[in-house]
């Protein structure tokens, strides 16, 4: 979007806080980077410059405006709904890829030189992987001074840092400010969090309407995993230098989360998790105006705009999970999942109580005797392919998949029909065109609307939802009365 300067330039003008992430506004006569909705004076149209990611904007040797905090912006919708090899290693950075592996790891990921890769990524947003992974470290740096009372040196190492100097300098010259001067400037209030305690606030795109996205991660809670308290939906996580507890909770402009983590260096993956999780880079604006144009769904979509896609913070869970779910119950595959996390799953220690297991890999599930499984025999046989497949690597599910690829793999497998592909599809890898025309909910909902109940001629009526078929199961699915569609008290 960046490249349109009439359409950005009245963005900026309007203030229009839809449009942030999507492009960055750097101002030559300040010598400052600011998001479209900042709220300062916009600059003369001929003093902005339209960049497509802070990192451009940062190697361009622009500084983050103080007031607008653009390194705060909800990310770019366009990674989510991509599939490309960019979209992919957009993902990936933003999973801390790059900070563990280097740019060697991520090239090999993707499948990809690290040549491709560097000009790939330099084409379209402007920054090479590290420039933007720097610019990734240097937003979980700022979060950490501002939010805890963490020595620099500790925060430097935490945030991906090599060494305290690059720490500071980075700070210097992103934010125009020295570490120490930054976490004066910060509100009395966000300080004083402890180690491995953090509370965020996590942006999104307005409108965001919780109910079935809240409603449907309670409803299908596996206990000791996850669990609705207190306003908040609660779950272990697993993470690559150790674990940790999320809690979030709506609020009427962010998602307040508050981390426990048994290793700071997990926070930029947790962050991203959780954003991936809760659908929050979306672009509700953009979904609800292309499905609105469908006379069948507007009034769902006037009646609660801004529905998100629940996701997932783990991809083999997930995929464990709904071979678990088919033709259950939801209150039989919590049940079903329950016991595997009970027996196999990592304990962890919960200060507030509940939660009490990482839900189990899938090397551990590999060894569970077939036997133990209380579920029909052809349900046993796709549950033990799933897992060893997943613990052998034969089949990869993360942020970096190949959609295509991943269905056709998973197609294969004895047990897999289009129902469990595309519900894997649409909350593990992501695809907001998945479409579950079978699904019991959607064919329920179709028959009550008018719409064609039958799977080939549903789909062909959903042709003109694409790219946000995903999006239009979840208002199908919010006509019923289930659980999964009301946010908890």
């Amino acid at each position: 979007m960046h490249t349109d300067v009439e359409r950005c330039v009245r963005a900026v003008q309007s203030k229009d806080a839809r449009f942030d992430g999507w492009f960055f506004t750097a101002v030559v006569t300040t010598g400052i980077y600011c998001r479209p909705s900042c709220p300062a004076v916009p600059p003369r149209p001929a003093n902005m410059r339209f960049l497509p990611s802070a990192a451009a904007c940062q190697q361009a040797g622009f500084r983050a405006c103080k007031r607008c905090r653009p390194d705060t912006s909800p990310g770019s919708p366009e990674w989510n709904q991509r599939a490309d090899v960019v979209a992919r290693a957009m993902r990936l950075i933003a999973d801390g890829v790059v900070d563990r592996e280097g740019v060697p790891g991520l090239a090999a990921r993707l499948g990809y030189s690290t040549r491709q890769i560097e000009r790939q990524l330099l084409a379209e947003l402007g920054a090479g992987p590290l420039a933007l992974a720097r610019a990734q470290r240097a937003q979980t740096a700022r979060l950490l001074i501002e939010t805890t009372s963490l020595p620099m040196a500790d925060i430097a190492f935490a945030a991906g840092f090599a060494s305290v100097r690059t720490f500071n300098d980075t700070v210097r010259e992103v934010f125009a400010l020295a570490p120490t001067d930054l976490r004066a400037r910060a509100p009395r209030c966000a300080q004083g969090g402890t180690a491995g305690a953090l509370t965020l606030r996590l942006p999104f795109r307005a409108p965001l309407n919780p109910d079935n996205l809240f409603g449907h991660l309670a409803a299908t809670a596996v206990p000791g995993v996850e669990e609705w308290r207190d306003g908040a939906y609660r779950r272990t996580l697993r993470l690559p230098y150790g674990h940790g507890i999320v809690a979030l909770s709506p609020r009427p402009d962010h998602i307040a989360c508050r981390l426990t983590l048994s290793d700071l260096r997990d926070l930029t993956v947790a962050t991203s998790r959780c954003r991936r999780l809760l659908d929050l880079d979306a672009d509700p604006v953009a979904v609800d105006d292309q499905l609105r144009t469908d006379p069948v769904l507007a009034p769902l979509i006037d009646k609660a705009p801004g529905r998100r896609v629940p996701r997932t913070v783990d991809e083999a869970e997930f995929a464990v999970r709904a071979v678990l779910g088919q033709q259950v119950s939801t209150a039989a595959a919590r049940t079903h999942a329950a016991r595997l996390v009970t027996a196999h799953g990592e304990p962890v220690d919960d200060p507030e109580g509940g939660l009490t297991h990482l839900f189990p890999e899938p090397a551990a599930l590999a060894s569970v005797a077939p036997e133990a499984l209380a579920m029909p025999r052809s349900r046993r046989t796709t549950f033990t392919t799933l897992v060893r497949r997943l613990a052998d690597g034969d089949i990869r599910l993360g942020p970096d998949s190949d959609r295509p690829e991943t269905r056709a793999r998973l197609l294969s497998l004895p047990g897999f029909g289009p129902w469990t592909v595309d519900v894997i599809a649409m909350r593990a890898l992501g695809d907001p065109d998945a479409f579950l025309p079978t699904d019991l909910g959607v064919r329920r909902a179709a028959l009550e609307l008018g719409l064609p109940s039958t799977p080939a001629a549903l789909t062909a009526r959903a042709a003109a939802w694409r790219p946000w078929r995903a999006y239009a199961v979840q208002y199908l699915w919010a006509t019923d009365s289930h659980p999964i569609n009301v946010l908890p008290a």
